[in-house]
This record gives C-alpha cells, structure tokens and sequence, in this order.
C-alpha cells in the first residue's frame, strides 16, 4: 500500500466538492471521505475514488472494484458517471468537467492542505532532477532532523521508503506523502515535479515554498510536441498559485526566459563563465582525482564560498549550486546547506561507479542520462577524469519522441572514444529501427565509423565495452540508470547494467 497518514479527519463530500470545484453531486452529499485515492487497487475503506479516461480505459471501470474494496464516493467527468452507473455503483458521484484538477484540489482537503504546514521544496526541468533532489535532502537534513523526498528514484517519508513508479506520483498519492510527512514530524520535503506531473495536474494545489529550475532540453516532444509548449508547462510551476519562491539556474536561454517570466520572486544562479550576472555565481570549479568537484560559490553581498559535491563534471556543479541556494532560500544556513550537499547521500544510477579503476579494470559508470544535452554532459564529466578512452554504451526508449535519436547519437560520437550503440526499453517498437535512427546521428559526427559498434541484446553490449576497456579507460552505460527492468515488446524482464558488469567481473571477464 502506498504511504499514508494513519488519522485523517473525514470530510463531507459537498464541502470537498466546494474545494474542488465540482459541478454536481449525484448522491447523498453529506456522505464522508477520510481519504483519496485514483487506483481502485490501493483504496481503503472511506476513500473517494478518481475516475479519468485514459489511453484505453475509462477509469470508471474500476469504479466497482474501488467501491467493493471501500471507496465511498467517485469523482468522474460526465462519460465515467455513465459508465459507474450503468454497473451498478451505488455510492455518491461528483460530476465535473475537469475531473484531475478537481480530484488533486479534493485531495487538498481531504488531507488538511498539507502543503501549506510543510515546507516543500519542487524541482523542475528536463536533466538533473533526481540528482538536484538527493541533494537538496542532503541539504535540508543539516537543519531538520526529519525529510522528506518525493522523486524518480524513491519515494522517502522519514525512515519509511518506496520504489517510485514514476517522477511525480498522482495528486492523491502526493497529498498523502506530505500528510504522513507531517505526521511523521517531517521538518522540509524536497519533490521531483515533472512537465507531465504539471500539466496532468498532478500538483495542483501543492503549496511549493521554493520552486527549482535546472534546465530545458531537447525531451518529451512526443508528449508536448513543441519546445514552447514544453516551456510553458514548466513556467506554470513557477505562478503563485503553485509556488512562493523561485530559484533558477540562467545557463541557458530557457533559464533566463523563466526568471524573466515567472510570477513570483526569483533567485537566479549562474555556473558557466559565459553565463550572465546572477545573484548566485559559480566560480573555479575544479575535479580532483576521484571524480568530485569543488568549487567558490560567490552569494549576493560579494562573499565567496567553498563549495564541494561527490560527483565528476560541471552538470553536477551547477546541480549542487541550485541545491545550496534552493535549501539557503527554503531557510538552511548557508554553511549547513553547504556541508549537507557535499556529503549527501549517492544517487542510484547517477554516474554510479560499478567499480574503480585499478591497475586491472577500467572505471565502470552507470547513469540515467537519456537526453542529447543529458549525455553530452556526462560524457563532459567522465573525461575529466579519463587517462585512457572514453567508452560508451548507449540506446534509447522505445514508443518515445524519435526527433532526439540522431541527437543522442551525435552526442556521444562527439563525446566518447568509443561508440556502441544497443537497445535500452524498445517496448513494442522495432530494436532495430531505433538503433538506425541513433546510427544516423553518429554517422554524422563519424561518417567512418571508427570504433563504433551496433550490438544487441544490451547485455552482450555492455559485456562488449567491458571487454575491449582497458585500465586507463572509463566505460559509462547510459540511459537505465537505477531501473531494474528492460521493457521489450511489453514485457519486464529483470535486468540492469550492473548486473551485467558484475557478473562479468566475477568470471575474470575485463581485460587486465
């Protein structure tokens, strides 16, 4: 079952369909909710169901099963209160037009607006999230002897923990999260909030007391079809009706657009030297010899700081800066968030080493990266502490935005030695198709193809890398990450890169 708080005072269903803005009720409407919930499979007893449409069912089919299992009203649109009904369901419906937005305000109340008694922090953009939120935890914990963290990876309330399905869990579910957080005497949360998580109305009515923005890259166009339409999903995090605050990265021209344009207060941060003035500004970053970084962080009055974060590369720079301002402006002590950010927790699948170099075996890195821009930097990063060649595994999801395949091939042509191109999750999509489109962007980088390989399955790549990486070079699989599965014509079969490597390891497999 998903985290919930253990007491939650019931409320009638006309004062939550006042909150929610629901058109009518058909039903007693003095009937109580102590709880909310849009996957019948997860309902408890006293709970108002969700029912949306979705890519193939209407969620009110499951009205039933939700009712059977407790549920003690539903919240639908027109076509789903004609579904319930038509199978019997007998308990009150909520009619709306706009049954998420209405179904995350609901969950507002019914949990006691939780949002607005815990301070959460909220980061956006299109790479370094999950990598920006561990640190933020890491951060917050320096002031508050309880947190929160709500992402891609895990879902942690406290000491209490569960794999996340997806970024942003649905609005129920969030609600829920920050209400057993309070009741856990959680002190500060850090979220993960995803364009999708935004537009679906996943977060509406979360109360963020600091919004993040990392960046914006090529990602997502078969959801949001263009770059603008994917900017303005995200701005919409940064609008008083979701947020009090805002610190933004000004990288790049996404990131100026946003401050310029956000409706709240904004603190910019700045970590490229060709970056324009900002109030935060990074300065002298440098790697040492296991891969961190250190760097001087200048704060508004003039005052420069010393900086550190366990990770290689500038992507990581600038993700520990957003995360020392975003945790100084929620209320951290500058040397606390300082200090919190550079011995946080590791981040699963984030430039995760398999093993070190040694005077036998290469530097073996697993990492999440999926993006052009998002492998391009930790490739950026694996250089700086590479002697010998840079190898990389890479492919790219199936039934997801085709535009960015040549990118992510031009990418790591560009970037590494050593190219090998494989399968990540084809889902239903032809492997071979997808491995052709990536082919496209590194013949253009490499019209030879020198030391470019095509293998499938992705096992047998990533044994390939291990294989001809000697012990000056780095090997990095990229695109799995901390994901346990590979998902190919529909199926989950359990896999992961380190695994692979491992394995390999054991038999005496790398070349000495």
């Amino acid at each position: 079952m998903a985290l919930r708080p253990t007491h939650v005072r019931p409320m009638s269903i006309d004062l939550v369909a006042a909150r929610a803005g629901v058109d009518r009720i058909d039903g007693d409407p003095g009937v109580e909710v102590a709880g909310a919930t849009v996957d019948s499979r997860q309902t408890s007893r006293g709970d108002l169901f969700g029912a949306f449409a979705g890519v193939v069912h209407h969620g009110a089919h499951f009205a039933s099963d939700a009712v059977c299992a407790g549920a003690a009203a539903i919240l639908t649109d027109a076509e789903g209160h004609a579904v319930a009904r038509a199978a019997g369901v007998a308990v009150p419906i909520l009619v709306t037009d706009a049954p998420r937005r209405a179904m995350a305000l609901a969950s507002c109340a019914v949990y006691g607006d939780p949002s607005h008694l815990l301070p959460v922090i909220g980061v956006t953009g299109t790479n370094g999230k999950t990598t920006t939120s561990f640190l933020i935890e890491g951060a917050l914990g320096r002031a508050h002897e309880r947190t929160a963290l709500l992402g891609t990876i895990e879902v942690r309330v406290d000491d209490e923990h569960q794999v996340s399905e997806r970024t942003t869990v649905e609005a129920p579910a969030l609600q829920a999260l920050l209400a057993r957080a309070i009741e856990k005497g959680v002190g500060a949360a850090v979220a993960e909030a995803s364009s999708q998580a935004i537009d679906l109305d996943r977060v509406t009515g979360t109360r963020f007391a600091v919004a993040v923005f990392t960046n914006l890259s090529h990602e997502h166009l078969d959801y949001h079809h263009t770059m603008e339409e994917y900017f303005q999903v995200k701005r919409r995090l940064f609008m008083p009706d979701l947020s009090e605050r805002a610190v933004v990265l000004v990288d790049d021209a996404w990131g100026r657009r946003m401050a310029a344009e956000a409706g709240v207060p904004v603190t910019t941060v700045a970590t490229r030297a060709d970056s324009p003035e900002a109030d935060w500004v990074v300065t002298g970053a440098r790697g040492g010899a296991s891969g961190e970084m250190e760097f001087d962080l200048r704060d508004p009055h003039g005052s420069s700081h010393v900086a550190a974060v366990a990770l290689p590369g500038h992507i990581n720079v600038s993700n520990a800066a957003a995360a020392i301002v975003a945790a100084h402006t929620a209320g951290v002590a500058l040397d606390a968030a300082i200090d919190g950010v550079a011995h946080a927790r590791p981040v699963p699948g984030r430039t995760e080493v398999v093993t070190a170099r040694s005077a036998t075996t290469p530097l073996i890195v697993v990492d999440y990266a999926h993006t052009p821009d998002g492998v391009g930097s930790v490739l950026e990063a694996m250089r700086a502490v590479t002697p010998g060649r840079l190898v990389v595994v890479f492919g790219c999801d199936g039934l997801r935005d085709d535009s960015k395949r040549p990118g992510l091939g031009r990418a790591a042509a560009m970037h590494a030695d050593v190219v090998i191109v494989t399968d990540e999750n084809p889902k239903t999509e032809d492997p071979a198709f997808i491995r052709s489109r990536l082919m496209e962007g590194v013949v253009a980088v490499r019209p030879d193809l020198a030391d470019v390989h095509e293998i499938a399955p992705r096992a047998a790549a990533v044994r390939a890398a291990v294989q001809i990486a000697r012990p000056g070079d780095t090997v990095i699989t990229t695109g799995k990450g901390h994901e346990t599965t590979q998902e190919i014509d529909g199926v989950h079969y359990p896999y992961t890169d380190r695994a692979v490597v491992e394995e390999l390891l054991a038999g005496g497999g790398a070349n000495g």
